[in-house]
């Protein structure tokens, strides 16, 4: 009591009530309020006064009402109303007599029944047409024909038609020598005492020879509370009037029929949410001062495949009372989902949902205008039962539920009520309407309407009739006309019978009129590419059709087309047209073919540019050439070439031919051995020296492998192999004594060999008393070479002589034990380390090497940064190659500054390394020529020269 404040409330709701005819019913609910509420009873929106049949008494908070020997008359609904100086609330019960069911299955059992419908036929013009058909009804049903919704003796003379009446229930109609007119659809209507029958047939009237057909039958399914959509594209001056019929009857826009022209030009009926009732012939009928034409379609409306037990019924029910629609489901478990046309319900103070075992229930409280419509019970597996709920009350037709136009268009709204001069309200979102010059309201007696002049999108909104306690709504959305690109072009064809050519035709969507486009888009596609590019060809404006020409495209291939219309809104789709064609550009010589000298054994290389791409054929001597392992064929857009595999002498003067469409080109391919010019074989090297290894071939393109002591060589640190033109060399940056032996250089068919032999010039012993002799050898004969010892520079003197012959230089001692040389005889043994680089100076982040020999490469070395034996780790890497001997720190920090150790057995070398951040040394020198190769080296004294090499 405190939560609702004492306003009334039922704490039972009345319950269905089933009684015999004759007997008594009794309607009771259980209401609980404070101060206790008065209760009266309504049927049809009237109070029930208690006097005749009708008794009512309260026991406790149990009201009841008794109605004393109910006949069929009395089924129907109850209200049970409650109200006090709180509130008020009310409730709904049925009540069912036995009897009507038993009257209702006697009209079942009698009334008129199609057992044979009469069957839709097609006749040529002067034949007759016969529609026959089987009925059953007791007593014998009356039966009346009718074409397109009127009697048959309204339009047609008696002479032309006839009826007749068989034994068996055979009705019969013949209609004599049809004409064109007689085309339309037929309904044969049967009525007795228990009820009326209907069906349709449609006849067709063949127009004969260069005349159209007049109509086509067509079928259609759709599953029970489905939608139905029907078109139907007419054309015609002056425009057609178009009338929709079902099995004769003219069908007008109501709440489950809408009929509108679409954006397409399609005059379109749409039937909502389907019932058996609405199996039946629906027909199009177009017309005008010119004629008449007719489209029909059969609609079969399919039940689903789990039916409801009992399904719903339609109401019909006064404005502000209560609606109460049951159903029962096959199980007690199957759930179930209410909804008001496309709007889901959800249960509330609008709405009541009630579940008993199988039943189920949907209260409508308070109801409106706008409750009028199609509800519909759906279970899970899409089963539906549909009802229709009338709203009765003051406004007799109601809004529309929306209204869609487009902008620019007319949007009008039109209410009729129960009495003129009324107070009527028009609102849209809230806010009432006054007449403007956009906004248009008037009152025609019963009639009112609002009419919105050439909309825009901000006219969208929710439009509201009021008048009194009534009200009906409307959601008008207006929408924009600019997302309306074009429709796609239709009827595209290719026609290729002229040669090198396409031409390409279409015409424009039925819908152009009232969406034109502003022209077309053609694009091409090459077939058998791989690619799925699609490419513009061209565009055009009004055009309907174009010749797409050889000359038009970039390369020789197959191409397929699509084109699509577009306007300032967007575009189409993209239309494809239904083949391919073959199309060759006219292509003119470029780069015309060479002939070519090649050596035996070697390939043949023939090439040919163009203007254009084509698609070409070689010939070898007139025979035509065909893909294999000897012959290759390319073709890249506008180049062509052919390469020949392993030329022999009996190719030499073969014509090597290449034709294309209007091109012809020929040129000769002629045989030439393959001989590398031999040069000096022997080579004598002293330690430290380049090694320069080279030879000359007849062919640039030739192939050459070098080899040393039958080990392929490549490219790497210290050596290059190197091709220029006809010159292939090897370069050996320091002669060592283990670079010694055989060299080969290997074409395909030739070989030349060197002999290479490195003179280790070092000392290895000197006995007191004997002479010592220095000598080097330099690259270029007039370099000037300067001697030192202990850092001191020598001159010749009494005891020392210096010599520079040609490339050689000498340094000769007379005496090892000369004054000068107080210290000159070193025992050299396999652990001697010779001397290299001792000072290295270089900035930080630069990589650091050091590097030594000795004198065998088996002898391990050991290196120390002051004093300190060091390991490889991260950033430092000491390597051991033959006699090389290597420590690597690959970016150099100030911290490694310092003097370094390389230690053997028998000997020791230093390094003093001096890492600088701000600081470096640059060293330039100029060769002459192409052809030469410099080094650099780091003398004994640390000097740095620059040694160049002459490659010729």
């Amino acid at each position: 009591m405190d939560v609702f404040g004492g306003a009334p409330r039922f704490l039972a709701y009345p319950r269905p009530v089933v009684v015999q005819s004759g007997t008594d019913a009794v309607l009771k609910c259980q209401i609980g309020g404070d101060p206790r509420p008065a209760v009266i009873w309504e049927r049809s929106n009237e109070k029930i006064d208690p006097q005749g049949r009708y008794r009512v008494f309260e026991d406790g908070n149990v009201y009841n009402l008794i109605i004393s020997a109910v006949t069929t008359e009395d089924s129907g609904q109850y209200i049970c109303k409650a109200k006090n100086s709180i509130g008020e609330t009310y409730a709904a019960a049925t009540l069912k007599v036995e009897g009507e069911a038993q009257e209702m299955e006697l009209r079942e059992e009698n009334k008129p029944l199609f057992l044979i419908k009469p069957l839709s036929t097609r006749v040529g013009r002067g034949e007759d047409a016969v529609f026959s058909c089987k009925l059953w009804g007791n007593p014998k049903p009356e039966v009346i024909w009718e074409k397109d919704g009127r009697r048959l003796n309204e339009i047609f003379e008696s002479t032309h038609f006839s009826v007749g009446y068989q034994d068996g229930g055979w009705f019969q109609l013949k209609i004599f020598k049809t004409r064109a007119p007689d085309g339309g659809v037929y309904t044969c209507k049967a009525r007795n005492e228990f009820g009326e029958a209907l069906a349709g047939a449609v006849l067709l009237v063949d127009a004969g020879p260069g005349h159209e057909e007049e109509g086509n039958l067509k079928m259609f399914a759709v599953t029970e509370g489905k939608h139905a959509k029907f078109r139907c594209f007419v054309t015609g001056k002056p425009k057609p009037e178009i009338i929709w019929r079902k099995d004769g009857r003219l069908i007008l826009s109501g709440r489950r029929y809408l009929l509108y022209e679409d954006r397409e030009g399609y005059f379109t009926l749409k039937v909502l949410y389907c019932k058996q009732k609405d199996n039946g012939v629906y027909v199009c009928a177009a017309s005008n001062t010119a004629g008449q034409t007719l489209s029909a379609v059969h609609l079969s409306v399919k039940e689903p495949p789990v039916r409801f037990k009992q399904p719903l019924i339609d109401l019909e029910v006064w404005e502000r009372d209560l609606a109460v629609l049951e159903c029962e489901v096959p199980e007690d478990s199957v759930p179930i989902t209410w909804y008001l046309e496309d709007r889901r319900l959800q249960p509330g103070a609008k709405y009541g949902m009630e579940e008993w075992g199988t039943k189920r229930r949907l209260t409508i409280r308070d109801i409106g205008v706008d409750d009028d419509g199609i509800y519909l019970c759906e279970m899970p597996d899409g089963g539906r039962s549909i009802a229709e709920v009338a709203v009765k009350g003051t406004i007799l037709r109601k809004l529309p539920r929306k209204v869609d136009v487009l902008e620019g268009e007319n949007a009008a709204f039109c209410v009729e009520v129960e009495k003129e001069e009324m107070d009527i309200h028009w609102y849209k979102d809230g806010l009432e309407l006054r007449e403007t010059h956009q906004t248009i309201i008037k009152s025609f007696g019963r009639t009112h309407i609002l009419v919105f002049v050439n909309t825009m999108p901000q006219d969208s909104g929710l439009v509201t009739f009021l008048v009194g306690r009534s009200k009906t709504s409307s959601q008008l959305r207006v929408k924009s006309a600019r997302h309306c690109p074009p429709s796609c072009p239709v009827a595209v064809q290719i026609n290729t019978e002229r040669a090198n050519a396409a031409l390409l035709s279409w015409v424009p969507a039925q819908d152009s009129r009232k969406n034109p486009p502003s022209g077309y888009v053609l694009e091409r596609q090459e077939v058998g590419t791989g690619s799925q590019e699609w490419l513009q060809c061209l565009t055009t404006d009004s055009a309907t059709s174009v010749e797409i020409l050889g000359d038009s495209v970039p390369c020789e291939a197959d191409y397929r087309f699509r084109i699509c219309s577009v306007n300032k809104y967007g575009k189409s789709n993209n239309v494809e047209f239904p083949k391919t064609v073959h199309l060759v550009p006219v292509a003119r010589i470029q780069a015309p073919l060479q002939d070519a000298l090649v050596p035996e054994g070697q390939d043949a290389l023939f090439s040919i540019e163009l203007s254009a791409s084509v698609i070409g054929t070689w010939f070898l001597n007139g025979t035509q050439l065909q893909e294999d392992e000897r012959y290759s064929m390319r073709r890249s857009r506008a180049h062509q070439s052919l390469r020949i595999r392993g030329v022999r002498d009996t190719d030499n003067g073969a014509e090597i031919t290449f034709i294309a469409y209007g091109i012809r080109d020929s040129a000769a391919l002629y045989i030439q051995e393959t001989n590398p010019l031999h040069c000096d074989l022997n080579k004598t090297i002293q330690t430290g020296c380049p090694i320069v290894l080279q030879c000359e071939l007849s062919d640039p393109s030739a192939q050459v492998h070098w080899y040393k002591d039958g080990s392929k060589l490549h490219s790497q640190s210290g050596i290059d192999i190197i091709s220029d033109g006809l010159m292939r060399n090897l370069i050996i940056h320091s002669a060592e004594v283990s670079h010694s032996g055989l060299y080969c250089c290997k074409t395909k068919d030739d070989t030349i060999t060197f002999n290479v032999d490195i003179k280790d010039m070092r000392i290895k012993s000197i006995e007191a008393g004997c002479p010592v002799v220095l000598q080097c050898v330099v690259s270029d004969p007039e370099a000037h070479v300067l001697w030192y010892k202990d850092e001191i520079q020598l001159i010749s003197s009494s005891g020392l002589e210096i010599h520079s012959v040609g490339n050689t230089r000498t340094l000769v001692i007379q005496s090892a034990d000369c004054p000068a040389f107080p210290m000159l005889a070193i025992p050299v043994t396999n652990s001697t380390i010779f001397d290299v680089e001792r000072t290295k100076s270089l900035e930080v982040g630069k990589p650091l090497e050091l590097e030594c020999e000795v004198a065998d490469s088996t002898v391990p070395a050991c290196w120390y940064k002051d004093g300190k034996k060091l390991i490889p780790q991260n950033g430092w890497d000491i390597q051991s190659n033959g006699t090389s001997r290597k420590l690597i720190i690959p970016s150099a920090e100030l911290l490694h500054s310092g003097l370094y150790s390389c230690e053997t057995s028998d000997d020791t070398i230093h390094f003093t390394v001096d890492a600088k951040g701000d600081l470096f040394l640059q060293l330039n020198c100029f060769t002459f020529g192409s052809n030469s190769k410099a080094f650099w080296r780091l003398d004994m004294t640390n000097i740095m020269i620059c040694v160049s090499v002459c490659l010729c």
